[in-house]
């Protein structure tokens, strides 16, 4: 809708995890070389939390994107990414050969662990290796979890050709701290987290996404609109796409070059996603109020 008014070819601010969009700001750049490491040294297990909306997914997918360009017929990488954790056993095997284009051998548990075996043996000959990422992993089943630490006990390789790699919510650290699952947690051995932008790190992603959209000039957002957002969204990088779409679509309607902080703020009301009305003061209005008064007092 705006994308040719402020001379776009993309639209920068869509909510679907897409890679070409990926911003390695530090904690996204430090979560992604933690993954990539984990798998290269064949390390087993690793786990990767973030709270909502922080890009947990589209640096899975980035991740899969690079491994699979670095897969060669010496070192062959195979993956299986599965996005909905609310499986039985047999449905995760199902769901994992899938991915993997290898036919489901039945519809048994023995079944699918034997074909699962061989899978194993066979990268283990060819010195390959197979991920397993399981996205949303805090909503895993009690039993599922069980399932993934009998996966791994069935490789039995010198080395591991299976690597796992649970993502979620922060809620999924309180699930393995579960005493039941003492003997998973175990076997973590690497764990990465991804947190919310600063001020400085939510500048440079918007500049990023509008600048792979295909902007050539200048940021049609003011400095004043830029604070705006970080402070409605708290550094979110979901929540901060969903109000700069929005605010540019606001801007848009007014037919503004320029996106300042009214827009936004506008669009922040539209959304309903924010404890922030429009009368809320800026950062450090306060204590201009305060300074305002105290002058007006030795005035008089």
């Amino acid at each position: 809708m705006y994308s040719t008014f402020y001379g776009l070819k993309h639209e920068p601010f869509r909510l679907t995890p897409d890679p070409r969009f990926l911003h390695l700001a530090e904690p996204h750049r430090n979560a992604l070389r933690d993954m990539l490491e984990a798998v290269s040294a064949r390390k087993g297990l690793q786990v990767s939390v973030g709270p909502i909306g922080t890009g947990k997914t589209t640096l899975l997918y980035c991740l899969q994107h690079i491994l699979m360009h670095e897969s060669s017929p010496q070192r062959p990488i195979r993956s299986a990414f599965i996005v909905n954790p609310m499986l039985t056993a047999v449905e995760l095997f199902e769901a994992i050969f899938d991915e993997l284009e290898v036919p489901c051998p039945g519809q048994t548990k023995p079944a699918c662990l034997r074909a699962f075996h061989e899978i194993l043996c066979e990268g283990y000959t060819k010195n390959g290796t197979l991920l397993l990422i399981i996205d949303e992993a805090h909503l895993l089943p009690s039993e599922l979890i069980e399932e993934i630490r009998l996966l791994l006990n069935l490789d039995n390789q010198p080395v591991n050709v299976l690597q796992v790699l649970l993502c979620g919510q922060p809620e999924l650290l309180s699930l393995l701290a579960q005493p039941e699952f003492a003997a998973l947690k175990q076997r973590v051995s690497m764990f990465s987290r991804l947190r919310a932008l600063t001020l400085a790190e939510s500048r440079a992603y918007i500049a990023e996404r509008l600048h792979v959209a295909g902007l050539r000039g200048e940021s049609p957002f003011s400095t004043a609109a830029l604070e705006e957002i970080h402070r409605l969204s708290n550094g979110v990088p979901r929540l901060i796409n969903s109000v700069c779409d929005r605010g540019m679509a606001v801007a848009y309607d007014r037919r503004s070059r320029r996106i300042e902080a009214d827009f936004i703020l506008e669009a922040a009301e539209e959304l309903a996603l924010f404890d922030a009305p429009r009368s809320a003061p800026r950062p450090g209005a306060e204590l201009q109020v305060v300074a305002s008064a105290a002058v007006q007092g030795a005035k008089s």
